[in-house]
């Protein structure tokens, strides 16, 4: 059986541009088969969609109109990229920041399948100010800093309850874009509405650090800890909680957070059991760690056999693929078979993913998307 493998880039681009636009024409297909399937069209007009953002992220207008723009200017591709009230989506990882007087870090693992991630980290200065991250539709992240150091990462709330708000990708991306500290991002996870329940972890240049249980439709809770897996903390019990092993793996982060650890050797802890998954086949392995120092604005990628170095003033642009079972990296240096990110869409458009057993109940099957969250 050939081992799963998943393809990543670097990309420095200042505003959207060919490199933005050669992103979306490789993945919009997929995106587009798994809008339409689960009821994107039925969803917010354009014009509502749009004036969500004026009312919720008034900075982020001119960045979307010209994203729209290059994405050919259709009412679908508005909506979507709008993330206003988007179908469902879902996912696992693993998320924890520590601090000490000398040295803060926030680390996350994103676990998934590799067929359902768009491995495209994206340096970039859309605001007037550098941000870079993992990016999840097309141009909202699931982790990312900016150049005041702010540090932010994503994890699946563990439900599929829903209410009127954006998709968190795109507020994570508008957190990095206008804040400075983890209290200006406080501000903005209060006013701004998710979709969903996701829980996040920040951490920032003043080694301040915390963790928010956004909750969908609106509002947020402070957590204790600055620690987050899949679940929440109000007496719910989460979609898959067995499966994705959210209480075993936030009990482990809680011993971490409590041993007095240096921030510096947190990302080791990432790398092993219980945080670190294997089960690719089942659609739940570790496909990338991300460790964030917010006081150098710098991140580290870490896979088994490789890691990428970048930072907020030194970013360089490059490619691997990484063959998730024991091979090492493949360093790209000539163009190699695209996706057929078509196909994938439409598999996991109706929800019928092979070798998903946890994916076959009805209550597992309503949600996926061709690129979930974490």
């Amino acid at each position: 059986m050939t081992s799963p493998s998943l393809r990543f880039d670097a990309i420095s681009e200042a505003m959207p541009g060919p490199k933005w636009a050669a992103r979306w024409e490789r993945s919009w297909p997929a995106y587009r088969a798994w809008f339409i399937a689960r009821g994107g069209d039925q969803g917010p007009s354009r014009s509502d969609c749009e004036a969500a953002l004026a009312r919720h992220m008034p900075e982020m207008l001119p960045t979307y109109h010209h994203l729209v723009a290059q994405a050919g200017g259709s009412d679908r591709a508005a909506r979507f990229l709008s993330t206003w009230c988007p179908p469902n989506y879902l996912g696992g990882c693993s998320l924890a920041a520590l601090a000490s007087p000398d040295a803060v870090r926030l680390v996350r693992n994103y676990d998934l399948s590799p067929d359902l991630n768009e491995g495209l980290l994206l340096h970039s200065q859309w605001t007037g100010r550098k941000v870079m991250g993992m990016v999840e539709f097309l141009w909202g992240l699931s982790d990312g800093i900016n150049d005041a150091g702010l540090s932010i990462a994503l994890a699946y709330g563990g439900r599929q309850v829903t209410g009127t708000g954006f998709g968190i990708t795109t507020i994570l991306r508008y957190v990095l874009e206008t804040c400075d500290t983890v209290g200006e991002a406080l501000e903005v996870l209060r006013r701004v509405p998710s979709h969903m329940p996701y829980n996040v972890v920040v951490a920032d240049a003043s080694k301040t650090t915390t963790s928010v249980e956004m909750l969908a439709g609106g509002g947020i809770r402070v957590a204790t800890d600055a620690l987050a897996t899949n679940h929440q903390h109000d007496g719910s019990h989460p979609d898959r909680g067995s499966f994705t092993r959210t209480f075993e793996r936030s009990v482990h982060l809680q011993r971490i957070a409590g041993s007095g650890q240096d921030p510096e050797s947190l990302v080791e802890e990432f790398l092993k059991e219980p945080l670190h998954q294997d089960r690719y086949g089942e659609g739940f392995g570790t496909l990338f760690t991300a460790e964030y120092n917010p006081l150098n604005r710098s991140m580290t990628l870490h896979w088994a056999d490789t890691k990428w170095h970048q930072s907020i003033d030194n970013f360089s642009e490059r490619q691997s693929v990484i063959t998730y079972g024991g091979e090492r990296p493949i360093q790209l240096h000539r163009p190699q078979r695209e996706i057929d990110w078509v196909a994938i869409g439409m598999r996991y458009a109706f929800a019928n993913p092979p070798h998903w057993r946890e994916f076959t109940a009805p209550e597992a099957a309503t949600g996926l998307s061709p690129c979930c969250n974490g």
